[in-house]
């Protein structure tokens, strides 16, 4: 097996063929990240029997061409799969393959392409879907900090500078905090054409309307630590195939390289021996039709059905201190730690639960719903969720986003999603339920002018005032301990 570097279309491409006469099916990943960097991938292909393609996207590492992300994928995966589908090495079946921005070129050409292009199954791990996807969160508030690494990092060049954003703010600790928002590339100290872009763009959800018109098998990949959590499960639940597993784990963007403070030894699964097994059974048309899936319970070493989950639960929260506070964007909330601050001015509403009696498994779906105002037109509302250990250790278990705009001082209903936690709590846990007006610099913060936080050049502070009785956390409790599972068992089924 040796590994042959080609050009399609202009494309620089590799190609991973197996020992043997052949034809076989092939499995195809694009990439912005390097195609060299999948030498070892590759390799692991074409020994299971699958030639394997990487090539890097137009304008990116060794291929030519302008560099704009999310745009010419459909069109350059088409091509390429067109081409692979005409070599003598080929048999005619195609897998694509992709995590973050590979998993939208995976999942472009799979949505998008002409049918003779399309492939026939797709593996898409923490899937980036799309500029306006991936720079907001469903309620509009901007994700400032991912988005500004990765266009630091990738945007607006031919080659990777993972670092950029770090070596900056070490630079100028305060490049993030800056106004406006839009003049960041200044900052950074290169020029980045296309960052407007990112925030001119509200197409929210355009690859997601299409998943019901799938047409081949799926398998999706993602963490419960991911910003992209919701995206990946909600691409599962869509799907219209004729088959969609699920595997979420408790990761981060990383998957396994990248396990959260909640992963066990049994979450360390091999997921390229997954993903192999998968594509042999989809393309053999051995997996059940329907949806189906694992996902692992962090905090034990469990893995459960996907699909299964908990009966709404909600726990008496006390709320501690003054429910009124102040959303001060030149001092904003901090989403980089943990800690509540015991004195000065308070800048969020605080809520705890009494500790847990039992343990109890989270699985499925949180929000919460309360009554609050501020005395600003626009404000922006965090829910962050605390798990405080019996050992007093605090670990985040999810953070949601609402964004409201109306007459100041207006008191408002408000409900704001915080995903679907999949956690076993130990006994003595408590709850520490964290109100804010700002999420910083995960976040962009709300100026409360009412201008666009990208643009805005003015900031105010924001009062505001909780009704603690009203706030209603409602979580999804199992009234029974999880049927354990083998993942791999409920992909193949």
């Amino acid at each position: 097996m040796t590994t042959r570097t080609t050009s399609v279309n202009g494309l620089a491409t590799d190609v991973r063929l197996p020992e043997g006469p052949g034809p076989f099916p092939t499995v195809l990943i694009r990439t912005p990240y390097d195609r060299r960097a999948h030498g070892a991938e590759l390799r692991s292909w074409a020994r299971r029997g699958f030639a394997a393609v990487a090539q890097d996207v137009r304008g990116r590492h060794a291929s030519p061409g302008e560099w704009r992300p999310y745009t010419h994928e459909t069109a350059d995966g088409a091509d390429t799969a067109r081409w692979i589908r005409d070599r003598p090495w080929s048999d005619g079946r195609l897998v694509a393959v992709g995590s973050s921005y590979a998993a939208h070129c995976a999942l472009a050409l799979a949505l998008e392409a002409p049918g003779d292009a399309r492939p026939d199954a797709v593996i898409a791990a923490v899937p980036a879907l799309g500029i306006a996807d991936t720079a907001r969160e469903p309620a509009g508030v901007e994700r400032l900090l991912t988005r500004a690494g990765w266009w630091a990092a990738h945007g607006d060049r031919a080659d990777s500078d993972d670092a950029a954003l770090a070596n900056a703010l070490a630079a100028d600790p305060g490049a993030l905090a800056r106004l406006p928002l839009l003049d960041l590339p200044r900052r950074l100290g290169r020029p980045l054409p296309s960052w407007p872009e990112v925030w001119r763009r509200h197409d929210r959800g355009r690859l997601l309307a299409r998943a019901p018109g799938a047409g081949m098998p799926l398998l999706a990949v993602g963490g419960h630590h991911d910003h992209f959590a919701e995206e990946t499960a909600g691409l599962w639940r869509r799907w219209g195939g004729p088959s969609a597993r699920l595997v979420m784990g408790p990761w981060g963007h990383g998957l396994t390289a990248a396990p959260g403070p909640d992963a066990a030894p049994a979450h360390h699964v091999r997921l390229g021996d997954l993903y192999a097994r998968w594509t042999t059974a989809a393309l053999a048309g051995a997996l059940r039709p329907g949806r189906a899936g694992a996902v692992a319970l962090g905090g034990s070493p469990l893995w459960t059905a996907a699909g299964v989950e908990g009966d709404p639960w909600a726990p008496r929260l006390f709320p501690l201190g003054d429910p009124v506070f102040t959303a001060d964007p030149e001092r904003p909330v901090s989403s980089a730690g943990l800690t509540v601050p015991a004195d000065g001015e308070r800048d969020r509403c605080v809520l705890v639960s009494a500790p847990l009696p039992r343990p109890l498994d989270l699985l499925g779906p949180a929000r919460l719903r309360l009554r609050a105002r501020a005395d600003t037109p626009s404000a922006d509302w965090f829910a962050r969720l605390v798990a405080l250990g019996p050992d007093g250790r605090a670990e985040r278990l999810a953070v949601g986003a609402a964004r409201r705009t109306g007459p100041p001082g207006h008191t408002a209903e408000l409900t704001v999603p915080l995903g679907r936690p999949a956690r076993r709590l130990a006994a003595g846990t408590r709850l520490r339920l964290e109100i804010t007006g700002h999420h910083f610099p995960a976040h962009a913060r709300n100026p409360h002018t009412g201008e666009d936080p990208v643009t805005a050049t003015r900031l105010l502070a924001s009062r505001r005032e909780v009704d603690p009785a009203s706030a209603q956390l409602v979580l999804s409790a199992l009234r029974t301990r999880p049927v354990p599972i083998d993942p791999a068992e409920e992909i193949l089924r």
